[in-house]
């Protein structure tokens, strides 16, 4: 037996068990099954590894079940203390005639209801090969339910793999089926309890996480895997192929919370963990960018008009730590080199920061043999272009074709663009289209055998490039259309695809804030809900003032990169904009950088109506009516917020600036595509 001060680890006749006071973990060496059990209630009963050993064509299928020999590790179980604290590890080996050995891990830590599991394979030469490795799956007997948790309902969450093509979380009701990607909560929407599963690692695979409901609140498989490729990870081919005497799975945390919620934060911060954030220390950016305002038909006397106008605001509180961002979007290649440096100038005179606008992994066109920039005219873009096994390029996504981040042509090209725009003062970079770059393919440096390898690779040199201790300044990096993982590479990521500014539009990107609000703060310093429309953007109609309100309300709530998106030449978004971003009660909100919780989980692939933020010196609540055509009434329980059901307080509209004293829970009227930011005072 082993023991720390909560941690439990000991052998028995035929098992092995180590425990937290929290959860267990029990390895069948008989059958090669485990249960994981939580001590308040739910459990995982028989979970096991597999992998697909062989090439993509041939391969088969192999079970930690199907083994003749299970045993524990040499050693038994280790004493760990790392920066997810004390605890122990402690591995399996399953091995058999003409199989590879396979190898489970656990780590199981003191004061925390959830463990990390991995698998490995380790075969006798370096040929082993696979793409696809699940450290755990589980199937339920008929009849039974794979995940035991007391629950009238089951919903799974879908994640999506990235921002791209609009799509949408979604909570789906079992029984159904989904694939979510890197992490799923299995919950219960009314009491909240939930499982959490997902990966911690992503320098390899990209992780898939099948759910199987069937009748009554019981899901019949849970399969969570290495190898994930298909319409949502953007690929036309399979997964890459890996090759070693060793390979190993993604790691994967699994935890039981009394709330979902707090699960996905927690999930959040384990990433963290592993894989630190981009730390940001000047604040939440404010400014402008200029995609929504003009699209294509960019040009100079726009870009700094805006500034102008801008600069105006500052009185009102319209900046961050003294800090507004000018930003250009794409067509920025539309302004001459003077008019670009001038520009530049224009913004820097304003006492404001330029940011710019590049897409590193993709190509725009069909001429395959234009140079490359800053290859000295050694590579043409036919060289960098991503292929498949076939030697045939891959078809191209939204229009752009990838390019191969591991080729050398590649790297001499990022290197020239990032020194430009760092000679050339911005200090801010809006990186859009980055899926392609994680896209599967062959690549030119063999080491790379997955789109997420090459991924990681092409973002830490501009991470690395665009280092102040390299540059000499901060420079903040935003991640518009890109995977969610891996997250160390920038500031602040789109949490939707393309937002403007109808209310479709603020439903649409809080349905991302409903199920994704757990990145701000724990992998990305800041969520980004797309540049803000007050009034109305270059391919669409004015909005009514209400639905314009409802947009900015919805970005004040995100957590924020706090960015618009408007004309301002035109004198309807002036006036919006002077009244609008002139309330510092408001502000104060986005300059939290944190953002709003969802009040509720049951939405399906909609956004929750109610937001709210709790802190030591604030309570605040967003409502939202989704509805263009009709007043709605929102009843807001006491209960549901974790607040005092019969507590007495001061609740301030923010926009209205009125205030009235009530207690119990919160009624709100609201007329078509309104919403309210309340501020409680207690």
């Amino acid at each position: 037996m082993m023991t720390s001060n909560t941690v439990i680890f000991r052998e028995l006749s035929g098992q092995v068990v180590g425990e937290n006071g929290l959860c267990r973990i029990i390895v069948d060496l008989t059958s090669g099954l485990t249960n994981y059990e939580w001590f308040t209630g739910g459990r995982l009963n028989g979970a096991y590894s597999t992998a697909r050993i062989g090439g993509v064509e041939g391969g088969k299928y192999v079970a930690s079940t199907e083994y003749s020999e299970h045993k524990l590790a040499a050693g038994g179980a280790q004493m760990i203390r790392d920066d997810f604290g004390t605890g122990c590890r402690f591995s399996v080996i399953y091995s058999g005639e003409s199989l590879p050995v396979m190898t489970q891990t656990f780590w199981l830590y003191e004061k925390v209801p959830y463990f990390f599991v991995q698998v490995e394979l380790e075969g006798e030469s370096e040929a082993l090969e696979t793409n696809y490795i699940s450290p755990l799956t589980v199937n339920a007997v008929k009849g039974t339910s794979a995940l035991e948790m007391a629950a009238e309902e089951l919903r799974a969450l879908l994640v999506p793999f990235d921002n791209d093509k609009w799509v949408r979380y979604e909570s789906t009701a079992m029984p159904n089926q989904l694939e979510s990607y890197e992490v799923t909560a299995i919950f219960e929407p009314v009491s909240r309890k939930g499982l959490v599963v997902g990966s911690v690692t992503h320098d390899t695979w990209k992780t898939g996480l099948k759910v199987v409901g069937h009748e009554g609140a019981a899901v019949q498989q849970l399969e969570v895997y290495g190898g994930a490729a298909g319409e949502y990870t953007r690929d036309t081919i399979p997964h890459g192929t890996l090759i070693g005497k060793r390979i190993a799975s993604p790691r994967i945390f699994v935890g039981m919370y009394a709330d979902y919620r707090t699960g996905l934060e927690e999930y959040g911060k384990a990433n963290a963990v592993i894989a630190p954030p981009l730390q940001w220390e000047l604040g939440v950016p404010f400014g402008w960018n200029s995609w929504s305002a003009a699209g294509g038909e960019l040009d100079y006397e726009l870009y700094t008009h805006t500034s102008d106008f801008l600069k105006s605001l500052r009185d009102g509180g319209f900046h961050h730590q003294g800090t507004v961002y000018i930003n250009f979007d794409s067509f920025w290649t539309n302004l001459t080199q003077e008019q670009l440096e001038d520009a530049v100038r224009h913004v820097r005179d304003n006492g404001q920061k330029p940011g710019i606008y590049w897409t590193p992994f993709a190509f725009w066109g069909n001429d395959f043999d234009r140079v490359v920039e800053g290859t000295d005219g050694k590579y043409t873009y036919r060289d960098l272009l991503l292929r498949d096994e076939q030697g045939q390029i891959l078809p191209d996504l939204d229009g752009g074709f990838a390019i191969d981040p591991s080729h050398p042509g590649n790297l001499m090209r990022t290197e020239w663009h990032l020194e430009r725009f760092v000679r050339w003062g911005f200090e801010y970079i809006k990186l859009d289209f980055l899926g392609h770059g994680a896209l599967e393919g062959v690549h030119f440096d063999k080491e790379v055998r997955t789109g997420l390898q090459a991924y990681n690779l092409g973002m830490a040199l501009i991470k690395n490039r665009l280092d102040p201790k390299v540059i000499g300044r901060p420079f903040f990096i935003n991640l518009s259309i890109a995977p969610m993982f891996p997250h160390q590479y920038a500031h602040s990521r789109r949490i939707s695809c393309d937002a403007f500014g109808t209310l479709k539009d603020t439903e649409y990107m809080l349905n991302s804030l409903t199920y994704g609000w757990w990145m701000n703060g724990t992998i990305y310093p800041f969520n980004d809900p797309d540049h803000t429309v007050l009034y109305k953007s270059f391919n669409q109609e004015p909005t009514m003032p209400q639905e314009g309100r409802s947009r900015l309300n919805a970005s004040l709530i995100a957590g924020t990169v706090l960015l618009m998106g408007d004309d301002f030449r035109k004198e309807e978004a002036r006036t919006r904009a002077e009244n609008w971003l002139t309330r510092p009660e408001l502000l104060k909100i986005a300059k939290t950088g944190k953002s709003f919780i969802p009040l509720e989980g049951n939405t399906d692939a909609a956004s929750d109506e109610v937001f709210f933020l709790i802190s030591e010196d604030d309570c605040y609540i967003a409502v939202f009516n989704y509805n263009q055509d009709e007043t709605v009434e929102k009843r807001i329980a006491f209960e549901r917020l974790g607040l005092p059901q019969n507590a007495t307080y001061e609740l301030h509209d923010l926009w209205e600036k009125t205030a009235h004293q009530s207690s119990g829970d919160i009624s709100v009227r609201l007329e078509p595509a309104e919403s309210k930011i309340f501020k409680l005072i207690f």
